[in-house]
Parts: structure tokens; C-alpha cells; sequence
């Protein structure tokens, strides 16, 4: 078994219990908090499998919470998170679901903020480490363990090889790469894992591509500025 980097060898730096549990669980929420971009004034939490089962004794309510509120996987402050994000406006829901033929540990985050909404589903694969499956409406998976972009366009003839052109030009080595699309012809979302952070110029580029809407980056080693 080859593995990616040190992370998946020794784990994360975590409050437990539970890897999981709880540092899977801020992981998957920190992805959804910066594909929002913002921290969200309305938050609804459906959880699956043993997620739904166990959220409360395990923590994953307040670590999911502690993601959206961009606290990492060692801040003492996810015990309170739940508290702190009530105290700064968050509404949250939470929503043990029944679905069948999903892993154990799975959840899906509906989130609205700043005029914004995002659906994201992930899973919380053993050992801190995640994957999403699912990105508003978009079947597309990605770990976040590198920098990540999410490219929101109109599907048409030779916009990835522009958006792959744009890369190249910046210096920025692809390791993944997935399409999907709604209809041909119509929205599709492209996911870029890569080795190297994206440059606000390159972002820039990306956004002024004829039929690209948004560019989003999820970098999991990037701090933003704590609420």
C-alpha cells in the first residue's frame, strides 16, 4: 500500500474521539464552509449510517459545526462550537436521515450565507481523511488533501483545455481532474486537485473565461480569518 503523504500515515492532530467521528467531521465541514465562502447564517446537517446513529456521543454535531466555523481539527474550541456559531448568528438544524447504499459515515451540509446557497455531500473515510461525493446537484468526488478548485461553467466544446491551458500557465501541476454536467449543453462543474495553491491572478483568469460563473477554491491548509 503506497501512501499520499504523511497524513495518512499518522493521522490528524485532533480533539477526539474519534478520527472518524470528529476530525473527518471538521474536515467535511471546513470543505463546505469554503465552498460557500462565507460562514452561513442558516446551516442544515442530515446525517447517514452511523453518523445518524452516534453524532451526539461521538461529537460529530459540534465538529461538523466547528468545519463551518473553519476551526481546525486540534482547536480546543470545537467542544463549544455548537454555542460559539448560535452566538454569532448560525441557525442550525440537524437531521438524522435512512438512506440506503451510502457509507456508514456520511453526510450531506445545506448551506446559506451572504446571498449564497451550497449542498454538499461527503464521507468521513477512516482516519481524519474524507471524499466528497457531491457538490450542488453535481456528482464529483475529490479528497481535499491538495488545493482545490471548483469551476462552475457552461458545458461547450474547449472549456477544459482552456481551463487546463490557464494551469499550465500558471505553473500548476494537475494530479486530479473530474467533470460532470447536468444536461449537454447546460450547467457542469469541474473539480481540479492539484499540487500547487492557486494565485489570486490565475482565479482571476479562470473567472473571466467566456461561460464560467464561479471559481471556488477549497485549501484545507489555508486559514481564514476566525469569526
Amino acid at each position: 500500500m503506497r501512501f499520499k503523504d504523511v497524513f495518512s500515515i499518522i493521522g490528524p492532530s485532533m480533539i477526539g474521539p474519534s478520527s472518524s467521528h470528529t476530525a473527518g467531521a471538521v474536515r467535511l465541514g471546513r470543505c463546505a464552509r469554503q465552498a460557500l465562502g462565507v460562514m452561513p447564517n442558516e446551516a442544515e446537517i442530515r446525517f447517514y449510517g452511523s453518523f445518524a446513529d452516534t453524532y451526539v456521543g461521538h461529537g460529530t454535531d459540534l465538529a461538523i459545526i466547528a468545519g463551518l466555523l473553519d476551526l481546525d481539527t486540534d482547536d480546543v474550541r470545537i467542544r463549544n462550537s455548537i454555542q460559539h456559531a448560535e452566538q454569532l448568528g448560525m441557525q442550525i438544524k440537524f437531521v438524522p436521515m435512512t438512506r440506503p447504499n451510502v457509507h456508514p459515515n456520511t453526510v450531506t451540509m445545506l448551506l446559506q450565507g451572504d446571498g449564497r446557497k451550497v449542498t454538499m455531500t461527503g464521507c468521513s473515510i477512516g482516519g481524519g481523511s474524507i471524499e466528497i461525493i457531491n457538490v450542488n446537484g453535481f456528482d464529483v468526488k475529490f479528497t481535499a488533501v491538495y488545493p482545490t478548485l471548483l469551476i462552475y461553467h457552461k458545458d461547450r466544446t474547449g472549456m477544459v483545455a482552456e481551463i487546463s491551458d490557464i494551469a499550465r500557465q500558471a505553473g500548476i501541476n494537475i494530479s486530479y481532474m473530474e467533470v460532470d454536467r447536468k444536461m449537454r449543453n447546460g450547467e457542469a462543474l469541474t473539480v481540479i486537485e492539484s499540487d500547487e495553491r492557486l494565485l489570486p491572478k490565475a482565479k482571476q483568469r479562470l473567472e473571466q473565461l467566456t461561460d464560467v460563473n464561479e471559481v471556488c477554491i477549497i485549501d484545507l491548509m489555508k486559514k481564514e480569518a476566525q469569526s
